[in-house]
């Protein structure tokens, strides 16, 4: 008889565990507390618009391809993947603007018309980019950081041997500022910071991994729309034998004291013989786990990343000047980063990001319109903070900034949806709202990320972006293969 595994969630993360666990041999259940699946990477339809409600870039899509490949299907015929050029349009304060290019002829060219010097030191940054990717990828990336076993083997032995090379002891923006000379290139590449929702002036200069990544591993869409991706995971958890089930939301893991052992669901006990949680694990740990208050109050002492605000707008005119990412810079970045982390209120001059879907998926907009996706970084939930009345005032200053670039939206609007971060958190029930599970704001913070496996309870294993290793779309996806395979080694083991 085949061993049990019942999954929280239909996330990404989860997802990839389920389809992999299936494809192993398991009988598998996913649970989903909402009407569909995909976690933070949904859509929306506004009358003639569609709007993607989170992740909007795809790197690293080679492992997207090896999920379908383990499941035995060809990932070309369900989902097209294009690079995307440019990859972002960056709109500074002074007037400014840069398209970046995966292309290193083009990237180079746009950074010399700001600076020549900073020309020559852009092939350095990647070179630089590059060793911390080669030194870092196999243990942060690929293998479960927390089983030492695994973690202590001689492939592993020249990183733990060459730390340093990973720069693990300055910060991000330390770094760039040793590379770059021109403070609006060192904004756009303090801005990476942001990818897994942290502050470059805190967070490690390791995480310069990620311009390597976006810009010679290179930057994709999805064709469509970045939902087709959850839809094709459907396809694949279907065809391999997942069960799903919608609006389920899961009341509680049960276990022993030593072993997690089913769930409760409606008020009734399932069992199990694995639990893989694609839940926040802070909150999994607040809500779903009794017991263990030593860990849960561990866990909740680690800061979240940050938040988001989302307008979606659909606007009644065309706007040439536009990419299909772009992004209207902060006038002083340090002060953004610090009003929301330090403060944790909105920031006065929010930097202003702006996806447009239709401009490579023109159906996404009614002719001669746009489907404007309008991300603002916001602080983490607090007590302090009334988004009621928060969310008039950040919505007017927005548009006052795109007024000043250019974009006067007033009365062309005319459709509107937004997320708050306390949309996040009771949609998603992530960590006070946090969009990218936990910040990366200290040194050790890939060690402190939570493990893919229950350090309290065996049989009960974590997928998604607030577990190693880490937020984004091919980290989640890693998370769900991580914690499939310590769920496999672990049933031969018994």
């Amino acid at each position: 008889m085949s061993k049990r595994v019942l999954v929280i969630g239909a996330g990404l993360g989860a997802l990839s565990g389920a389809i992999r666990l299936a494809r192993m041999g398991f009988e598998v259940h996913v649970y989903e507390k909402n009407a569909s699946a995909g976690g933070k990477l949904n859509e929306r339809q506004l009358g003639g618009y569609r709007f993607d409600t989170g992740p909007s870039l795809l790197t690293m899509p080679f492992v997207i391809d090896e999920l379908f490949e383990f499941a035995g299907a060809a990932r070309a015929k369900q989902l097209a993947i294009a690079p995307i050029e440019p990859i972002c349009r960056y709109f500074f304060s002074d007037g400014a603007t840069l398209d970046a290019s995966a292309n290193p002829v083009k990237m180079r060219a746009a950074i010399a018309r700001f600076s020549q010097r900073d020309a020559a030191a852009y092939e350095k940054f990647l070179q630089y980019s590059e060793r911390i990717y080669q030194r870092t990828a196999e243990i942060f990336l690929f293998s479960p950081i927390h089983e030492l076993a695994k973690l202590l083997t001689l492939k592993n032995l020249g990183t733990l041997l060459h730390l340093r090379e990973i720069d693990p002891l300055r910060t991000m923006h330390e770094s760039v500022v040793r590379f770059f000379a021109d403070e609006r290139l060192v904004q756009l590449f303090d801005r990476y910071a942001t990818y897994n929702g942290s502050n470059p002036y805190r967070a490690p200069a390791t995480l310069n991994i990620i311009p390597y990544v976006e810009y010679v591993l290179g930057s994709y869409y999805i064709r469509g729309g970045m939902y087709r991706l959850a839809e094709a995971l459907l396809e694949l958890a279907n065809q391999v034998g997942v069960q799903v089930q919608y609006s389920v939301p899961v009341q509680k893991i049960l276990h022993d004291g030593k072993r997690a052992t089913g769930l409760q669901i409606e008020g009734e006990q399932l069992a199990a013989d694995y639990v893989l949680c694609g839940q926040d694990v802070v909150v999994a740990h607040e809500q779903l786990i009794g017991g263990f208050e030593g860990r849960r109050k561990k866990l909740a002492r680690l800061e979240p990343s940050c938040s988001g605000l989302v307008f979606m707008w659909g606007v009644r005119t065309r706007h040439e000047r536009l990419a299909h990412h772009n992004i209207f810079f902060a006038r002083d970045y340090h002060k953004e980063f610090e009003q929301i982390f330090e403060q944790r209120v909105p920031p006065d001059d929010s930097t202003i990001y702006v996806a447009i879907t239709s401009k490579s998926d023109p159906e996404h907009a009614p002719a001669g319109c746009e489907n404007w996706f309008v991300l603002l970084n916001m602080p983490y939930l607090t007590s302090a903070l009334n988004w009621i009345e928060v969310l008039p005032k950040v919505r007017a200053l927005t548009l006052e900034k795109l007024r000043r670039f250019g974009f006067d939206l007033e009365g062309a609007i005319e459709q509107e949806d937004v997320i708050t971060p306390e949309d996040f958190y009771r949609f998603y029930r992530s960590n006070r709202g946090s969009i990218y599970g936990l910040s990366s704001n200290s040194r050790s913070a890939a060690f402190k990320r939570p493990s893919n496996r229950s350090r309290e309870l065996r049989g009960l294993y974590f997928a998604g972006g607030s577990t190693h290793p880490g937020g984004g779309i091919p980290l989640v996806m890693l998370s769900g293969k991580i914690a499939a395979e310590l769920i496999a080694e672990a049933s031969h083991r018994s």
